[in-house]
């Protein structure tokens, strides 16, 4: 039969290509064998070593490969020392290695938690827990995390020796009952815990060590403390659990599903449909005590022992805290967005400072690690303090360096594992870092920690490295933060009276200044002018009072007070805003600021009354003190109990100035007290503001009467130079000098608004302005002038950054004037001088 054409030319090319032969299969590489660290001794192996310096031991394996063997008395542990190989265990090894003997320990004594559970159960169980840590529950976290750390750090007293890991232990745990629970545990169940704690992780890690498992239920002391701990510790969380809820509870019951217990309560196991038991609570409820509350509270002991020993990082953090989560506003997720800075401070804390020693797993099966071999029964251990600070991996590990996590430099390593990977991820890495970032801010905007010589915080090592030692004594802040903004040239912020005038959430469209929306204080941190101030050397508060006492005997020595006007007039506390205006001024400056401040209120309280109606008498005040900048004869005054200290001040003011200064200085001080006159020539014709006098005219009449130009020049006086020529022709710096003006006026409107209110004649307030002119409500009117002050801050920064560059020789004068405005809000926030009798404070 003859070929099909299609058969003839399929043998014809077989006959002429030879068939393809597959190519013989490589041979497989054996798996290597981990090699066994060096240094085993006969009958403990590595035990020793691992004891005496678990991090320094642990750290040295990775020099012998990815994969280390270690004998721990007749166990071999295989030790992953490669981050890479960590990431591949916790993630695509992760059904094969589940949990080793440390969590055996904690599951023995706490049941099958998420914490300790495995393959569908834990599924199942964290598919019931996530709720509780979702998006839409951070904001109410992040309220009563706010408050707890509010409420404590209020307890403290200044000069108060603080042990820290303790308070943070006291704090992380509160913050966790009453975030999680809605509860709030009595002072004998929290010491108690806190008490536990150390004999449950000293049994934990003693016990994961045992070669045989029935040595954990000899009686044994380290068995028998740490059985007590597991005792206290469920109680502790029965309470928690069972007891009166506390007053937060309303913070988590308006959200879907209330506290975690109600969320537990309310779900049904998927392996039986039945709903959970209460023996579940509690061990999930215990897994969220241990985890949030030992961990968190050792990173943020060495966080703050970090910044005591990195005060150019504490001062930028606060630099971005007050342009982003102003002191006394409760934080939401958006403004911890925003804290870039702070974020890498807190990542490089962890960093450092991981707080797992080491975890451990157990492969079920043969298992590949990279290029070894792990037989079935394995453990397999790592350290993610170890990880963290593999030279390899980072660049100086030993280092405290934040800047490495900047733009991203650290964000998804492999390297990076705080929180582990892969299925058994801490379920609240969330929760955590708000915790430490929100904790950190409260504490550090109202207190300044001291480092007590010889109490630094020193590593303790057990499954976590604990932070022990570090004790500080407390230095309360001025209410603007002014010490931390003096130290950074951190941004200015407007804050709002606390306590004094009504708000509204919503505030105006516009700012009725600039017709432009509103916009919040977003100045950029750190120093407007890219070096930061020198920190000043604590001033001790008996040398203000000091200066208070020379000043009152100086007031009435010149008839400008009477002794029985004296203590009214000492409740102002004049000296205070010297204080915080001028942190660096001491001896005779100091005096000469005092005296300058005092005589100009005793003026400035001459037109509450009829000279600041009548400009015949506004005249007969002010000219002869204008007349006394000249070099010509000194006037006199029917009423010398004002001119006589003024021409003493003038003096002192001058006395070695540059001609340059003196000029200038004399200009401004006549601009400022014209503006007395002017404004009762305004009041006797009926042209105040919003009657024929508007909001602009009324700004620029009263920028010069606040006093703050010629308190700038001072800036040069008791720096000893003037600033360069070159700065002071700048037209920036002068619309710089104008919104430092407005700024302070503005706020002073604020707080004096009350008092203002009262007087008979017409107040030059803005705040009251804004209610006439532009019918606003008195809410929406103190809104926009925050607004403003907020805007006026923000340019400020702008400029000083232009201006610093261009001019960095006249920096120290550009962060001054910072230092005023700052001292302005923290003095009018805290001063008697505007109170109203029965009015509110």
């Amino acid at each position: 039969m003859p070929l099909s054409t299609h058969t003839l030319l399929a043998e014809t090319r077989k006959r002429i290509v030879p068939p393809r032969t597959a190519p013989p299969p490589a041979p497989t590489p054996r798996a290597a064998v981990p090699p066994l660290a060096p240094g085993a001794v006969p009958g403990l192996g590595h035990a020793g070593a691992l004891l005496r310096d678990p991090l320094g031991f642990l750290g040295s394996l990775a020099r012998h490969g990815g994969v280390v063997r270690i004998r721990l008395g007749p166990r071999t542990v295989c030790v992953v020392t490669d981050a890479r190989l960590v990431h591949t265990l916790l993630v695509a090894l992760a059904r094969d290695c589940p949990r080793g003997a440390v969590q055996d320990t904690l599951k023995t004594a706490f049941g099958d938690g998420l914490l300790m559970s495995e393959g569908q159960a834990h599924r199942d169980r964290r598919r019931i827990i996530q709720p509780a840590f979702g998006p839409d529950r951070m904001a109410g976290y992040l309220a009563v995390m706010h408050q707890v750390t509010e409420e404590r750090a209020g307890r403290w007293r200044p000069g108060q020796v603080l042990d820290v890991a303790k308070e943070m232990n006291h704090l992380a745990l509160e913050i966790v009952t009453r975030s999680l629970f809605g509860a709030r545990l009595s002072e004998d169940a929290t010491l108690a815990f806190h008490r536990a704690l150390p004999d449950l992780v000293k049994g934990q890690i003693v016990q994961s060590l045992y070669p045989h498992p029935a040595l954990a239920r000899l009686p044994l002391p380290v068995n028998r403390r740490f059985d007590a701990a597991v005792r206290v510790l469920n109680r502790v969380v029965d309470q928690a659990v069972n007891g009166r809820p506390g007053t937060d509870r309303t913070a988590l019951t308006d959200r879907p599903g209330g506290t975690l217990p109600d969320l537990l309560r309310a779900a049904t196991d998927p392996a039986t449909g039945r709903p959970l038991t209460e023996a579940d609570v509690r061990s999930e409820a215990i897994t969220m005590f241990g985890a949030g509350t030992e961990t968190v509270s050792t990173t943020l002991t060495w966080l703050l022992d970090e910044l005591l020993r990195h005060p150019e990082v504490e001062a930028r953090v606060l630099a971005e805290l007050d342009e982003h989560l102003p002191a006394g506003t409760v934080p939401t997720p958006e403004a911890l967005g925003r804290l870039g800075y702070t974020r890498s401070v807190t990542q490089e804390v962890v960093r450092l400072h991981a707080p797992n020693a080491f975890l451990m797993r157990t492969a079920q099966v043969p298992v590949d690690l990279g290029p070894y071999r792990i037989p079935a029964g394995t453990e397999l251990l790592y350290s993610l303090t170890a990880l963290h600070r593999d030279p390899v991996r980072y660049q100086e590990p030993l280092s405290f360096r934040p800047e490495r996590w900047q733009d991203g430099g650290g964000l998804g390593r492999p390297s990076f594992l705080p929180f582990g990977a892969g299925k058994h991820k801490c379920i609240g890495e969330a929760f955590a870092w708000a915790e430490l970032t929100v904790a950190a801010a409260a504490i550090l905007r109202r207190w300044r920690p001291v480092a007590v010589p010889g109490a630094r915080a020193r590593e303790v090592v057990w499954t976590t490295v604990q932070a022990h030692g570090l004790r500080v004594r407390l230095a309360p802040r001025t209410e603007a933060v002014a010490t931390a903004a003096v130290r950074t040239g951190t941004a200015e912020r407007a804050a709002a009276p606390a306590g004094t005038l009504p708000t509204d959430r919503a505030r105006p469209t516009g700012c009725p200044f600039t017709g432009t929306a509103d916009t919040p204080a977003t100045a950029r941190p750190g120093t407007a002018t890219g070096t930061a101030v020198a920190p000043p050397q604590p001033r001790p508060p008996a040398e203000l009072r000091a200066a208070a006492d020379r000043h009152a005997d100086w007031a009435v020595h010149h008839g400008l007070l009477a002794p029985t006007e004296l203590p009214g007039y000492r409740a102002y506390a004049l000296h205070e805003l010297i204080g915080h205006a001028f942190p660096r001024v001491r001896g005779a400056e100091l005096d000469l600021l005092v005296d300058m401040l005092g005589w100009f209120t005793v003026l400035d309280d001459h037109f509450d009354g009829p000279p600041g109606r009548r400009p015949t008498e506004a005249h007969a005040l002010v000219d002869p003190l204008i007349s006394t900048l000249t070099d010509g004869p000194r006037p006199t005054a029917p009423d010398g109990r004002l001119l006589t200290p003024w021409r003493e001040l003038w003096d002192r003011q001058s006395e070695s100035a540059s001609p340059a200064w003196r000029a200038r200085a004399a200009h401004e001080w006549r601009a400022c007290l014209a503006t007395f006159p002017a404004e009762a020539e305004h009041r006797a014709r009926g042209t105040v503001p919003a009657l024929g006098l508007g909001l602009a005219e009324t700004m620029r009449l009263r920028r010069h009467g606040s006093c703050l130009y010629p308190f700038m020049n001072i800036l040069e006086r008791v720096h000893g130079a003037d600033a360069p020529a070159a700065l002071h022709a700048e037209p920036a710096l002068h619309r710089l000098r104008a919104n430092t003006a407005d700024a302070a006026t503005l706020i002073n409107d604020l707080y004096s608004l009350e008092r203002e209110e009262r007087q008979s004649a017409a107040a030059f307030n803005t705040v009251l302005t804004l209610q006439r002119a532009r019918g606003c409500t008195r809410s929406r009117a103190v809104s926009a002038v925050r607004a403003r002050v907020a805007h006026l801050r923000q340019e400020n920064e702008e400029l000083r950054r232009d201006l610093g560059r261009r001019h960095p020789a006249g920096r120290w004068y550009l962060d001054g004037t910072r230092e005023l405005v700052i001292g302005v809000q923290a003095w009018t926030s805290t001063s008697n001088r505007y109170q109203v009798p029965g009015g509110r404070r």
